[in-house]
């Protein structure tokens, strides 16, 4: 039943036709067909956007490297290079990117585990992503964190506890507000973590203080290897709240999330409180490497959706069509992002393995006690490989750190 539910919803006539209207060979101005679905609100984004063709290949460019090092990541998984969890966002990048575009540059995020893209997005390079992941000392948390604690410049995290953030987020806008600042948290989550009842308490305490919080839910269908719809009740998360506003987004239209995030964003600097998005996409691989992603669904229902939906394709198409690139153009894209991936994927097998000091480096800002060793009676001494003040604030201390 559920497996005909997800191909007849895959197979539906999805937004893919654009219509263009090109002022000059550097900006075209896009008549989005995908509907923006709205929960509470009297008026939601405009369906036209604009784009600018040095976004556009910007845009392209970090779907595409997105794309290309987590297949990277496939592999090297395969060949037991990269062992442990895995999850990887091979699908879903429209919205890293779209957010990110959205983002202000006092804007700081969280999301769940599925965070290699994100973290890219948020200023780590390809090399620091892909050794953390190797665990090399190179990575973002220099091989200690491994795929699920990616950090980045205003990037929380990386959290490996499914919900365990949402709470965390709506804490990081709290504090903002606090400090008196203008800028805003972006809460990412999984339809998994949807159903999670610290979701539904952050919702509660972010209304209730009006938290400058944007709530943004990625539905890639599948929590795990259930499908969204035979564990939601509701399964419109953006409608979850009745007493915080939502939007729906096409979630594999980087276009469509740049300006349903822009909506959100400015909503809430507007002082209207907070706002959930939920952006509806979907993953390739399975919910992480140790799954094959095909005993709960078909090959065909893959193949399907990355024939008539995939967001590279989709987004090449608008770049096609309103005359911003030319198809040599964006091979001569695609063949740079394989020789930066390539040149990434081989230093991060290459990279130096972390010493065993690192074992007892940076696990706090101020280490009061010693740090507790196999004999009890020898406790290793704590090294910081920072200075951080004693009165430093978790904000400021992650901007130190990069």
């Amino acid at each position: 039943m559920y497996r005909s539910l997800r191909l007849q919803f895959l197979r539906r006539k999805l937004p893919g036709n654009i219509q263009f209207l090109a002022n000059e060979s550097t900006e075209a101005t896009i008549e989005l067909q995908s509907k923006f679905l709205l929960h509470n609100l009297d008026e939601g984004p405009s369906q036209t956007v604009t784009l600018k063709k040095e976004d556009g290949k910007s845009f392209l460019r970090d779907m595409d490297l997105i794309r290309k090092f987590e297949n990277s990541c496939a592999q090297m998984y395969r060949e037991k290079i990269i062992r442990g969890f895995c999850h990887l966002y091979a699908g879903q990048e429209a919205v890293g990117v779209g957010v990110f575009a959205a983002m202000r540059p006092q804007d700081i995020c969280i999301t769940s585990y599925r965070a290699h893209g994100l973290a890219y997005m948020m200023g780590a390079t390809i090399e620091e992503v892909l050794c953390e992941l190797t665990g090399r000392t190179s990575g973002v948390s220099r091989g200690k964190g491994g795929s699920m604690h990616m950090y980045a410049p205003r990037m929380f995290g990386g959290n490996g506890i499914v919900g365990s953030h949402i709470p965390v987020g709506t804490g990081m806008g709290f504090a903002l507000k606090y400090k008196g600042s203008d800028a805003i948290s972006i809460t990412m989550y999984g339809d998994g973590a949807a159903n999670q009842g610290q979701c539904f308490e952050a919702f509660n305490l972010a209304k209730l203080f009006d938290v400058p919080v944007v709530f943004i839910c990625e539905n890639n269908h599948f929590g795990l290897g259930t499908f969204y719809k035979r564990v939601s009740a509701n399964s419109k998360f953006y409608t979850r709240c009745d007493y915080i506003p939502g939007i729906y987004v096409d979630g594999m239209d980087v276009l469509a999330v740049r300006q349903g995030i822009s909506f959100a964003i400015d909503h809430v600097v507007k002082g209207k409180g907070p706002i959930i998005v939920e952006c509806m996409t979907y993953r390739y691989y399975g919910h992480s490497m140790s799954d094959p992603g095909t005993s709960y669904r078909t090959r065909e229902e893959i193949e399907e959706t990355r024939e008539k939906r995939d967001c590279l394709k989709k987004f090449k198409n608008y770049l096609l069509s309103s005359n911003l690139l030319t198809s040599e153009e964006i091979k001569n894209i695609e063949r740079e992002d394989k020789k930066r991936v390539d040149k990434a994927t081989d230093f991060s097998k290459k990279d130096k393995i972390p010493a065993l000091e690192e074992l007892n480096t940076d696990v706090y800002v101020n280490c009061l006690e010693p740090i507790k060793n196999i004999s009890p009676y020898k406790p290793l001494p704590h090294i910081n490989s920072k200075n951080f003040p004693s009165n430093l604030d978790i904000f400021t201390m992650v901007h130190m750190q990069y």
